[in-house]
């Protein structure tokens, strides 16, 4: 008795691995908006609610299939958090250190442009 089945024929794309540009300590800057922060954390993919990312007008949309980065951020006018797709930031070349309250609880210390995560944020 033959009992061959037919292959399958159903194709499965995997998700593209994207790499995170950046890493916690780095500063970055906001490619359209003028603000820069030092990264916190990071998320793979985007990771907030789909409330938020319906807010931000279409035509400056990010893609979702890229790593977020959480942000201690600062413009001219005030310090708060950011949540900001890697497509839009920029590696900072001011090599200064960013002024946000929150830096000190987090941060020790701010050496060769960039922030060193204090040790016991450190897994």
């Amino acid at each position: 008795m033959d009992k061959s089945f037919p292959l399958a024929e159903t194709q499965v794309t995997a998700p593209a691995i994207v790499h995170a540009r950046f890493a916690v300590g780095d500063v970055v800057r906001h490619r359209l908006f003028d603000f820069r922060g030092v990264v916190f954390d990071i998320d793979p993919v985007f990771a907030n609610s789909e409330e938020w990312y319906q807010a931000i007008p279409e035509d400056v949309r990010p893609r979702k299939d890229q790593p977020f980065y959480h942000l201690l951020a600062e413009n001219s006018d005030s310090s708060y958090i950011a949540y900001v797709s890697q497509q839009n930031l920029l590696a900072d070349d001011e090599a200064e250190p960013v002024d946000h309250p929150a830096i000190r609880g987090l941060f020790d210390g701010f050496r060769d442009g960039r922030y060193q995560l204090r040790r016991e944020h450190r897994h």
